[in-house]
């Protein structure tokens, strides 16, 4: 009796160390997968970090030449404008000389169309 007793004393033993070690693997198990899963956050959040700071290069550098083009369009609207009112001013005089003489010269003639009523 007393060796089956503790026979089954052993295998109780054996049974509570086997259960430990799988506790001990599941916490292990548990703690690695918590562990890569911070690991995949923190390469998905510098991998975003990365992508955001690429896409923040590509903006300004496309929407500097956009203000850049902004800039020479200004720059050439007030050249043509300031070339139109130099033309304005050049030749005002002229064309309402111009604009009055045939105004105020008038030269009656018969139209070529008009017929006499006979």
């Amino acid at each position: 009796m007393a060796s089956q007793s503790q026979g089954i004393h052993q295998l109780l033993q054996a049974e509570k160390r086997a259960k430990d070690k799988l506790e001990d693997a599941k916490k292990r198990k548990l703690k690695r997968i918590k562990q890569a899963k911070e690991e995949a956050a923190a390469e998905v959040d510098q991998d975003r970090m990365l992508r955001d700071k690429e896409f923040r290069l590509r903006q300004a550098k496309i929407m500097g030449s956009q203000s850049n083009l902004s800039d020479e369009i200004d720059k050439q609207t007030l050249e043509k404008v300031k070339e139109l009112a130099g033309s304005y001013n050049t030749h005002v005089e002229s064309v309402l000389a111009q604009v009055l003489n045939m105004v105020c010269d008038v030269k009656p003639e018969i139209h070529v169309n008009y017929r006499a009523a006979d």
